[in-house]
């Protein structure tokens, strides 16, 4: 028997395919948490009037970005690390598809920016290439490591702790910590063999770059449907979902529309930062910040002395950009998941799940640093750019997914089995 791969009622066909067996239904949402609401709503105003009022509206502009990124990244139940272990396990390439359709409407959108050069609160968008050698190859497979241990990527671990989620809290600690030990050790990392990186627009404009893009990515939607319909894979598990307009602000989203929104939210953190949307930098000024609040002395490392890194350390999280966003998310996603009665505080973690959320987040904080980004900054930023480090970060991060697959049953996690009712 085939069915579709649907993971919610409503999504579009562009992600079906046979799968073994039918998707189960939705459950309904559970009641509205409200306390837990109306805390996360009143900290999101609050916080985002404060930012505007203090520091401008370019900065108020960026939290309140966050804000609906963690909103769409929780009501959509956005994957990447699910989408890889799906793949790689079972041969379902539903997440993959969504991420192409993400990819390709950030690329669409950040093509028209970047080719007028004209940004919001003065910010001139620029697209950069990042590097291409050794440090991206082995950070992107370190990271892809990290994030099947640890249960999230960059932005999932940011709407898990945001949705109350109590080992995703170990996850984020570890990821801080790792990028902390990267900083700390940076000479270490540097001199790796590399070379400058490679822009499409640079060489066949702006339209050529978007095209090349757009066809690349259609080719992975036909592969991935490709290889679903040999493997016939077990479908998505679900989520409960709300029924009517209420599904609007309370969940679950359809994947795809998910996809969109945050397309459309990483461009318009470009339109007003002029750069990227990115999400590790942050944790590395957090952490940072937190030695110096101990009386240590971060700032003496090579790593903080460079002219851009001293500055963010010098300045207040207010003012940078990944903090901004990065803080917004966690808030969205606690308005959104406190909205659908998800909010929850597990208290109960085995040893074992929390040894490999610690590890996992660590390997992530090296693996990112070192790859100058994660799934959202070299990743998405890469690809939607027309970056070829982007392409290649995917590429080494499948074959990561691929070991922390085998190493996950070591931590008593478990991985999709063709036999599962779901996967």
């Amino acid at each position: 028997m085939t069915a579709s791969t649907d993971s919610r009622p409503g999504d579009n066909k562009f992600l079906s395919f046979p799968t073994s067996c039918a998707a189960p239904q939705p459950e309904p949402e559970e009641p509205v948490r409200v306390v837990p609401l109306a805390v996360a709503a009143a900290g999101s105003v609050g916080l985002t009037w404060y930012v505007w009022a203090s520091y401008g509206g370019k900065f108020g502009a960026l939290l309140a970005l966050g804000l609906g990124l963690g909103l769409a990244l929780f009501h959509s139940r956005f994957g990447f690390t699910s989408a890889w272990r799906q793949l790689i396990a079972v041969g379902n390439g539903q997440g993959l598809r969504a991420h192409a359709l993400l990819l390709g409407t950030a690329a669409t959108l950040i093509a028209l920016i970047a080719s007028t050069g004209i940004g919001l609160f003065g910010s001139t968008p620029v697209a950069t290439a990042g590097p291409i050698g050794l440090p991206l190859f082995v950070g992107a497979a370190v990271f892809a490591v990290g994030m099947q241990l640890g249960g999230a990527c960059a932005s999932g671990t940011l709407f898990a702790v945001g949705a109350g989620q109590s080992t995703v809290v170990l996850t984020l600690g570890g990821f801080i910590t790792g990028s902390v030990l990267y900083t700390w050790g940076y000479p270490l990392f540097t001199g790796w063999p590399q070379v400058n990186g490679f822009l499409l627009s640079k060489h066949v404009g702006w339209f050529g770059s978007w095209a090349i893009t757009i066809a690349v990515l259609l080719g992975i939607v036909l592969l991935t449907r490709a290889v679903q319909a040999r493997r016939n894979p077990p479908p998505v598990d679900v989520v409960p979902t709300a029924k009517g307009f209420a599904r609007v602000f309370r969940g679950s989203w359809p994947v795809l529309v998910g996809a969109v929104v945050l397309a459309v939210l990483a461009a318009a953190v470009f339109l007003v930062s002029g750069g990227t949307w990115g999400v590790t930098f942050a944790f590395a000024l957090w952490g940072a910040k937190f030695l110096q609040l101990l009386g240590l002395h971060p700032e003496t490392w090579e790593f903080w002395q460079t002219t851009a890194n001293a500055k963010s350390l010098a300045g207040p999280i207010w003012t940078d950009k990944t903090s901004l966003t990065d803080i917004g998310i966690i808030l969205g996603a606690a308005v959104a998941a406190a909205a659908a009665g998800a909010w929850k505080i597990h208290s109960q973690i085995p040893w074992r799940t929390a040894v490999a959320a610690v590890l996992g987040g660590i390997l992530m904080g090296v693996g990112a640093r070192l790859a100058g980004g994660c799934n959202i900054g070299a990743y998405l930023a890469g690809i939607s750019t027309g970056s070829l480090h982007g392409w290649l970060w995917g590429v080494f991060a499948l074959g990561g997914t691929w070991v922390g697959l085998k190493l996950r049953p070591l931590f008593g996690l478990a991985n999709p089995k063709v036999t599962d009712g779901v996967c």
